[in-house]
């Protein structure tokens, strides 16, 4: 049997485009922003993680100009080597200062971000507990790692948690992991009962806040801070393509955690740096929050708003407070249906498909920026509702 024979079996998408209804590789023809160009039509777009509307701002746009200007277009080795800027040092320091954190370390995107972590302080003796809805490349960074023991507990089920933690050995060496602001759901962690689990069975906490940067807690300081526990949480990652507008990601910790990854992990070692104008980009944008606190509660009030009309209108939707509201369609083919309609219409919108959701709870999801109007959410919500109403189950 040859290796490709079995690929020729995986005939889903060619379905799906032929029934009209594959819903991915949408080409923007525009910058992202509110309003994007998608087949030539003007749509809202609701399916971006531009949190803080920073992608096509004027500031962060200006930063990567320059960078571009005076380093180039690449870095053309690893850190480790050749490949340290300036610019990546003083990002670091912001980014660890912004934590409230010792010190900071950049890699060039989110995944690699967590793989980076989680293989460098993961030892085959390590227990890896991971909530069940935690981004993919947590779960494939521990595939990666040396641990052997890599354990799941039930989405925000504190007492599976603790079930868990309490059947493994006081002593050994355990890594709780979490999303903050969990991506498909826009829920938020439990991170009090989860720090309270930390301490109670001597493990240690990572909390990846992809979402929940520039959404949440002050100044836009994700989870931790939300709920004030900065200094319980062990290692904070986020990624700069939602609100730091730009590609890459970064873990804040202690000084003696950081320097070991620096010097463990092989993401980081062995790739080549962040491009000069990313890290202009995501330096700017984390300029611009510190200095513009105000995006945050902007954002958080219009997810609010459209969560109010949306309910208003009987759209069902998931309970939350978070700039994530997805939206119940149950049905893959209903949920499919739906969801090209409204790019018909003006509206995008990403579906959630199974494995990602049961086979009968669909869904759409939802996600707002700072700088969309109320305008906009009334538009969108008048094509969702229509649309709604017309394609029932």
């Amino acid at each position: 049997m040859d290796l490709f024979d079995s690929y020729k079996s995986f005939t889903q998408p060619r379905e799906l485009m032929e029934a009209g209804l594959y819903p991915y590789f949408h080409a923007l023809e525009t910058a992202q922003d509110t309003e994007v160009v998608i087949n030539g039509k003007s749509t809202i777009m609701l399916g971006s993680n531009n949190y803080l509307g920073l992608t096509n701002d004027p500031r962060t746009i200006a930063a990567a100009h320059a960078a571009l200007d005076k380093y180039g277009t690449g870095c053309s080795g690893s850190r480790f080597l050749n490949g340290t800027l300036v610019l990546h040092l003083e990002l670091e320091k912001e980014l660890a200062d912004f934590f409230h954190k010792d010190a900071a370390i950049t890699f060039s995107t989110g995944f690699q971000t967590n793989l980076g972590i989680v293989s460098a302080l993961a030892t085959r003796h390590t227990y890896i507990l991971h909530d069940a809805e935690n981004h993919a490349s947590l779960l494939d960074a521990s595939r990666l790692s040396f641990a052997k023991n890599v354990l799941k507990f039930e989405h925000s089920n504190m007492e599976a948690l603790e079930d868990k933690l309490a059947r493994l050995p006081l002593e050994a060496p355990k890594l709780i992991i979490t999303d903050g602001v969990f991506s498909m759901s826009g829920d938020i962690a439990k991170l009090p009962e989860i720090v309270a689990l930390k301490k109670k069975y001597n493990a240690r906490l990572m909390v990846d806040d992809a979402h929940g940067v520039g959404m949440i807690g002050d100044c836009g300081r994700g989870t931790a801070s939300y709920f004030n526990l900065e200094d319980d949480v062990d290692v904070i990652m986020t990624t700069f393509s939602k609100s730091f507008a730009s590609l890459g990601g970064c873990a804040a910790a202690s000084a003696d955690v950081i320097e070991y990854i620096k010097h463990k992990s092989r993401p980081f070692i062995f790739s080549a740096s962040i491009p000069p104008a990313n890290a202009a980009a995501a330096l700017e944008a984390l300029r611009i929050l510190r200095n513009s606190p105000e995006r945050v509660q902007a954002l958080i009030e219009i997810a609010a708003y459209m969560r109010g009309k949306l309910r208003e209108n009987g759209i069902p939707i998931m309970d939350g407070s978070t700039a994530v509201i997805p939206i119940y369609t149950y049905s893959l083919i209903r949920t499919l249906t739906i969801a090209k309609r409204l790019l018909e219409e003006g509206v995008y919108v990403n579906p959630v498909l199974p494995p990602a959701v049961p086979d009968d709870m669909c869904l759409l999801r939802t996600s707002y920026t700072a700088t969309h109007t109320r305008e906009q959410m009334d538009r969108a919500v008048e094509i969702i509702t229509r649309v709604f109403n017309e394609i029932k189950e």
